[in-house]
């Protein structure tokens, strides 16, 4: 089981489950995290910093501990 931030710039992934409090859960559903959902990583800062997720056509920019409760199946 992999999660969300230990994804490099430019994998692809699809969501296997997120595991959040009910707050952050609906705050990620709401912006597209949704599990078999395909995503694709664009970006990651230095130093365990925000990563930029594509969702389709949607870009968004989560923390790490926030991209650490995705759990994911690379592809």
């Amino acid at each position: 089981m992999q999660f969300l931030s230990q994804l490099k710039a430019g994998q692809r992934a699809i969501i296997s489950a997120i595991e959040a409090d009910e707050f952050l859960f609906h705050r990620l559903s709401a912006l597209g995290f949704r599990v078999g959902r395909p995503l694709s990583i664009m970006r990651q800062a230095n130093f365990g910093g925000p990563i930029q997720v594509r969702l389709g056509t949607t870009d968004v920019i989560l923390r790490a501990s926030e991209a650490q409760r995705i759990h994911i199946n690379a592809i």
